[in-house]
């Protein structure tokens, strides 16, 4: 059965006492927080472990709305950009003539009507323009959906097993460190260096 919006609004003042009690480093099995009325350890442990998904579930529930109502105005901006392309490219087709005070302006030689170059390179201007909106726009998606997230790469020993790491004899490291320090400076070179994650959870009980 549903909780009730008291019932819901207890639990939330409790898990929230909780939080601020774990944040000041208070284990679970301190009176302060059986005194928010739980049963024991475990259950307040559980209950915050609860309490921390629901908050990152609702954290990725705002977030895909949020790129959701993003992409769509990338989408929005895309149409506009192809309807200034369309705008753009009817001025490339049309013919344009030198026109002043209303008259139209003759060529000296041909007595033709001179030709208007300045619509056309604005047009040609206003595609270059339209070119670079889109390669934002496409790089701003990227971003909006990690579609360029940082590569992580996992350095392994043999067949993916650990890294052998082993102390060296201090005699024999400097007689490396001489022998390598002889070659050639412009060799190139390579190295690798492997960091362990370190787990700071906290199991205190």
């Amino acid at each position: 059965m549903a909780w009730s919006k008291l019932k819901l609004d207890e639990v939330s003042v409790r898990r929230t006492k909780l939080l601020e009690l774990r944040r000041k480093g208070v284990r679970y099995d301190d009176e302060r927080v059986e005194a928010l009325g739980y049963s024991s350890p475990d259950a307040a442990r559980k209950d915050l472990s609860r309490a921390l998904e629901a908050h990152r579930q609702a954290e990725a529930a705002e977030v895909a709305t949020y790129r959701q109502m993003e992409n769509e105005r990338l989408d929005d901006e895309l149409l506009r950009l192809e309807a200034l392309e369309e705008a753009a490219h009817g001025v490339l087709r049309n013919r344009h003539i030198m026109v002043n005070n209303g008259r139209v302006i003759l060529h000296p030689d041909t007595n033709e009507p001179m030709e208007d170059d300045a619509p056309v390179l604005q047009a040609i201007d206003r595609l270059v323009k339209i070119e670079e909106a889109r390669r934002r726009n496409g790089e701003r998606r990227a971003k909006l959906n990690g579609l360029e997230m940082p590569v992580k790469t996992e350095v392994t020993g043999a067949d993916g097993g650990p890294l052998a790491v082993s102390t060296a004899d201090p005699d024999k490291l400097a007689a490396i460190i001489s022998a390598t320090s002889r070659l050639d400076s412009t060799a190139p070179a390579n190295s690798a260096t492997s960091t362990p994650d370190e787990d700071d959870e906290d199991d205190e009980g």
